[in-house]
């Protein structure tokens, strides 16, 4: 096998080995955090901050393994034997650098707590994968969503998802204080009917009922 045959499994073996994993455990968190927000059972104060950090993770490594598949298509083509890669070595580098970029934009998201900065760079990540999926050289079943091989395409299911995902996987902010919570998110992950909201949450009034 040669060096670019060992990069094609980088995609299948992240897939496989940590986003299946993890995203069965954000699943099995969500329920977890449904079922102590409804008073149904009673859960550890960090499941929801779990939750949360595993979104994140899963979002991140399912950005990660759609752009290793992409550089693998173009590196493929470019090393390809008897086939000049279309634009050049000057192409090739330009498409490497809007795939550096993309990464950046999603460090920098998992990064800035800003609701601004957050749109942009979710913005920015999947225009990102966007521009480098349209390149002629990555596979594509179809482009039309009108037809029933654009939606069991493989490229467009992993491009779909990341664009559900990416916007949840910045900063959430969550503070617990002791019973008290300082968000939303917290709030509305530890109320259940019954239980009185406190008169302050760092400083801050927080009413559960009223957020939720």
């Amino acid at each position: 096998m040669t060096a670019i045959d060992w990069f094609s499994l980088l995609h299948p073996v992240l897939v496989i080995l940590f986003v299946y994993p993890v995203m069965g455990a954000t699943v099995r968190l969500g329920i977890l955090v449904r079922e102590k927000r409804l008073g149904i059972t009673k859960q550890p104060a960090p499941v929801p901050r779990e939750h949360v950090d595993h979104g994140r993770w899963l979002t991140a490594a399912v950005v990660v393994a759609v752009l290793i598949a992409l550089v693998y298509s173009f590196a493929s083509k470019a090393l390809e034997p008897g086939v000049a890669f279309a634009g050049g070595p000057a192409r090739l580098g330009l498409l490497l650098l809007v795939a550096a970029g993309t990464l950046v934009a999603l460090i920098a998201l998992l990064r800035v707590k800003q609701p601004l900065l957050r749109a942009s760079f979710t913005g920015l990540t999947w225009l990102g994968l966007l521009g480098l999926g349209s390149q002629p050289e990555i596979w594509r079943l179809s482009d039309n969503p009108f037809s029933g091989a654009f939606w069991s395409s493989h490229y467009w299911s992993g491009v779909l998802l990341t664009g559900l995902t990416t916007p949840s996987a910045g900063p959430s902010g969550v503070r617990t204080i002791g019973a008290a919570c300082c968000s939303r998110a917290c709030c509305c992950s530890t109320w259940r009917p019954g239980l009185k909201s406190p008169s302050t949450c760092a400083g801050a009034a927080c009413t559960w009922p009223a957020m939720c």
